[in-house]
């Protein structure tokens, strides 16, 4: 079954029949429609290649739909698999302040969100630390901070844990879901692992570019465990 694709109040993101192809014709996307309700952290599961992280990606503006409607609330923060890729400062204090030049803010503003933003990260006291030096957990801390600094409302979030080791992966879930609560964040986070379900208030099924299934966490690993899909 797919998600209503009925706007509600509470709806922080909605997907409305969205379609894409590569441009090989290659079809990616077919009719995909989900809905996430605002202040709630839900996870998005599915085979490689059913289209999770080109869902994340359109979401987030980096893509393009062929059709289909997308509602979100704004701004709209984005962590990629690999932190590297987004981290471009060399401090962690400065990589934060870096997602705020387009706003403009005097001196004083900016530090002050920076340090919020660390401080909601439990990373304050490493403001100063070069991004070389830091474990693949902190860097994707790192990367949340300047979401948050950047007061998103929606938080996107591909494998985060996928480089991370196992200490690593739970701190970082764990961080996520204290964020959605204590923030009133909306989270989307893209996932393999079963064990992260744990954390998260529903969940999708994404296969062959639809979603085939959505719930609670515990009606969703059944699910996967039965099918043997994860």
């Amino acid at each position: 079954m797919t998600s209503s694709s009925v706007r509600t109040d509470r709806s922080a993101i909605q997907v409305e029949n969205l379609c894409f192809s590569w441009y090989k014709g290659d079809t990616v996307l077919d009719a995909c429609s989900l809905e996430v309700p605002e202040g709630e952290f839900w996870m998005l599961l599915g085979s490689n290649g059913s289209g999770k992280s080109t869902l994340l990606k359109l979401l987030a503006g980096l893509l393009q739909p062929q059709a289909g409607k997308i509602h979100s609330l704004s701004p709209i923060g984005f962590v990629f698999q690999n932190p590297d890729h987004q981290l471009v400062m060399p401090t962690v204090g400065a990589d934060v302040a870096f997602g705020l030049v387009d706003e403009r803010l005097p001196p004083h503003q900016i530090r002050q969100r920076v340090e919020e933003a660390l401080d909601a990260v439990n990373l304050l006291n490493l403001q100063r630390r070069p991004i070389y030096a830091l474990s693949g957990g902190q860097k994707q801390r790192v990367a949340i901070a300047g979401a948050i600094a950047r007061h998103s409302k929606v938080l996107l979030l591909d494998e985060p844990t996928a480089l991370l080791d196992p200490d690593s992966q739970l701190d970082l879930v764990e961080q996520v879901q204290h964020l959605v609560k204590s923030r009133g964040l909306t989270a989307l986070w893209v996932t393999h692992r079963l064990g992260e379900l744990d954390y998260c208030d529903g969940a999708f099924l994404l296969e062959q570019g639809k979603v085939v299934d959505q719930g609670n966490p515990q009606h969703l690993r059944q699910r996967l465990m039965q099918a043997g899909i994860l």
